[in-house]
């Protein structure tokens, strides 16, 4: 290349940028912030070992790798990209948690729907057995028995589903 069109790194070494840089294709002149986070973190000389190392194929998303990892360390020069990656994680388990409890609340409201349903719903071998509380004359149901069809809508359907 020419020095009126060095790529970036070419212009922050302050060198001429020979017609088979390694870094041109991966560092243009039109984003040096790029090559500069990068120099900062691995240094020019390891990237360019780095690159040359692998087939011309692969370079493109080692540089692309090379400099998203670079900018996340400069902005956290702790942890990197790793700091934000278990942000992440967090958030997932924070909405994970978020997602268990509101599925449960759906299942608790949906329980209570149906025993509701349960309640109201006649059911034709005990509602036609019961008029207002009585057994009707056709019917020979003894006193147990008759506790137990008074007693069905006092049981709650949510103790049912707790044994």
């Amino acid at each position: 290349m020419s020095n009126s069109t060095r790529c970036a790194a070419c212009k922050s070494l302050r060198r001429r940028c020979a017609e088979d840089c390694v870094l041109a294709p991966y560092f243009p002149s039109t984003n040096p912030q790029r090559f500069s986070s990068v120099h900062k973190i691995f240094g020019a000389s390891n990237v360019t070992k780095m690159l040359q190392r692998l087939p011309v194929h692969q370079r493109s998303e080692a540089a692309d790798c090379m400099s998203l990892e670079a900018s996340w360390r400069v902005q956290d020069p702790v942890y990197g990209c790793v700091g934000v990656i278990s942000q992440l994680q967090q958030q997932i388990l924070v909405v994970q948690s978020e997602l268990a409890k509101t599925q449960g609340e759906i299942a608790f409201h949906n329980a209570q729907q149906h025993q509701t349903q349960f309640k109201q719903e006649p059911v034709g071998g005990i509602e036609s057995l019961i008029q207002f509380g009585q057994p009707s004359s056709s019917t020979n149901i003894n006193g147990n028995q008759e506790d137990m069809i008074n007693n069905l809508d006092q049981q709650p359907f949510l103790d049912f589903l707790n044994h």
